[in-house]
């Protein structure tokens, strides 16, 4: 993959990722702020962008998402890949959410 295409493909990926934001921000603002796991300022900020603001911010040649998953822990429980098996796929599955959840929190 050239340097063109990799910046072309996280153009695509912020494109994507704002539309989707702002569909779920406008939908039910409280389930995307936990969702996306961002505050509600940037919420509010991210449902006022217009359609050439959205565009303008998705041309850049950083990706604007992150992962929420930042640990051994979660990836853990999402992928079922530990070494000792600790409940079933709901149950870590359950885990893990919570887990992603709680650090949302302390981050707003």
């Amino acid at each position: 993959m050239t340097n063109e295409q990799l910046l072309a493909e996280i153009r695509e990926a912020n494109l994507t990722y704002l539309m989707l934001a702002q569909n779920l921000i406008r939908h039910d603002k409280a389930e995307a702020v936990f969702r996306l796991g961002m505050n509600e300022d940037a919420a509010d900020i991210l449902a006022s962008l217009s359609a050439a603001q959205v565009l303008k911010l998705a041309s850049r040649n950083t990706l604007l998402c992150s992962f929420r998953v930042d640990d051994n822990l979660v990836w853990s429980l999402l992928t079922n890949h530990s070494a000792k098996k600790v409940g079933n796929e709901a149950t870590n599955t359950l885990h893990a959410n919570i887990l992603m959840a709680s650090r949302v929190s302390e981050v707003l």
